[in-house]
């Protein structure tokens, strides 16, 4: 479902105006701020910045995509511009969501935006979670882009340079503001969730961009790899993929707080539509995720289906059961690895199917023990694998009890 999108303005370091659209979600207040950086001469109208932008909305998250000052339609000169000049206007833009409804708790920067985010995340006290789209680890690595160019630049002050087809004013002082950033101390000292998402193939900023920065960070962060996908990410689906990456990940930062732990307690799962086809929006406790139905049944595959979890339920409360047994009786279990598959088999002689066709659902278990077991061992761990919780749940009878509210 498509949400709202705003026209945002607001004044920039220097007094320009500054260009932006606000995503809003379809519905409802949003679940949390987000700030997009746009990639290097790239716009707020660029294809990852408007896909992100609106899948995230749909999320519940709401984005604010802008204009670098000289870009698009915000004022300035391109030329005069450079990395700190970017720096300088997301922190506006934080300043001026503060003002218009929240400061931005997820800052999202792609390619040269990454870094930016990065370099401006100390200045933006209530962000919580930074997430990097193929972003360099050396600033410097954008001069790299302006090949024979940048010669040019330093011996007259100011030169025309083409990038991707497309000329642009640029000046000594980008040149100058883009050396010399400490990125490396700026990422070890984040402070902040860190989510490095990079596509291997990326022929514009390499892939070892993304292990220099993820190696720097401390924890807590997370590496997501692009496969398949460029780096503009031009792919139909990309946007969608990416935003549902955001969306759950950064979930468990921005509605970690009291407040938001004691509104979803444990034992209690909320579930509500998020958006897109099919895609549901889940709040179990503090934890959050997406589940939904794959592209060929007509959903936008930004998590796992139903029966998915069905399964894992199964899966993962087996696992743990055997491994609590074997902890109890000093058994060397190593690990666990389960695969399991749903299934409808028709049975002839069911007497307790509760349908006509006489199908009844079948999920199998293929259990792998690792460890130096006796054959006696395995045998009783398997025994104790069918006598975990949500494995008798599932076997018992099971009555829903549905009610409308409103």
């Amino acid at each position: 479902m498509p949400g709202t999108t705003e026209k945002f303005q607001f004044t920039g370091r220097d007094g320009q105006t500054l260009d932006g659209r606000l995503e809003l979600p379809p519905r409802g207040a949003p679940v949390a701020v987000a700030l997009f950086a746009h990639c290097f001469t790239c716009t707020k109208q660029s294809r990852a910045a408007t896909q992100v932008s609106a899948a995230l909305a749909g999320n519940g998250i709401a984005v604010l995509r802008f204009d670098f000052t000289g870009l698009g339609g915000s004022e300035g000169e391109f030329a005069n511009s450079g990395f700190a000049s970017n720096v300088a206007d997301l922190v506006a833009a934080a300043d001026a969501l503060r003002e218009r409804m929240t400061a931005p708790a997820i800052l999202i920067g792609h390619s040269l935006g990454g870094a930016a985010v990065i370099a401006a995340a100390e200045r933006i006290a209530e962000a919580r979670a930074v997430a990097t789209i193929g972003a360099p680890f050396d600033v410097e690595h954008v001069l790299g882009q302006l090949g024979e160019d940048l010669a040019k630049v330093e011996a007259e002050g100011e030169a025309d340079v083409h990038i991707a087809g497309r000329a642009f004013r640029v000046g000594r002082d980008f040149v100058d503001q883009t050396r010399n950033q400490p990125q490396q101390e700026r990422i070890a000292g984040l402070g902040k969730a860190l989510l490095v998402m990079h596509a291997p193939g990326d022929d514009i900023v390499g892939i070892d961009n993304a292990g220099l920065i993820f190696a720097a960070a401390k924890h807590p962060k997370s590496f997501v790899s692009l496969d398949g996908y460029d780096h503009l990410l031009t792919d139909a689906h990309a946007g969608r993929y990416v935003a549902g990456l955001i969306a759950a990940w950064a979930a468990r930062y921005v509605t970690a707080d009291e407040a938001a732990t004691h509104a979803h307690p444990r034992g209690i799962v909320t579930v509500e539509s998020a958006g897109g086809t099919y895609t549901q929006r889940v709040q179990a406790g503090p934890h959050a995720y997406l589940v939904d139905e794959p592209a060929t049944l007509g959903g936008d595959d930004l998590g796992p289906t139903p029966y998915d979890h069905l399964l894992t339920a199964l899966g993962t409360c087996t696992s743990i059961t055997m491994q609590m047994y074997a902890a109890r009786k000093d058994i060397p279990l190593q690990g666990v690895k389960i695969e399991l598959e749903h299934s409808r088999d028709h049975v002839d002689d069911c007497i307790s199917c509760n349908n006509d066709e006489n199908r009844i659902d079948v999920m199998d278990m293929a259990i792998e023990l690792v460890g130096d077991l006796t054959d006696e061992q395995r045998k009783r761990l398997l025994e104790i694998a069918d006598k975990c919780p949500v494995h008798k749940t599932l076997e018992n009878r099971i009555d829903i009890h549905t009610t409308a509210v409103g």
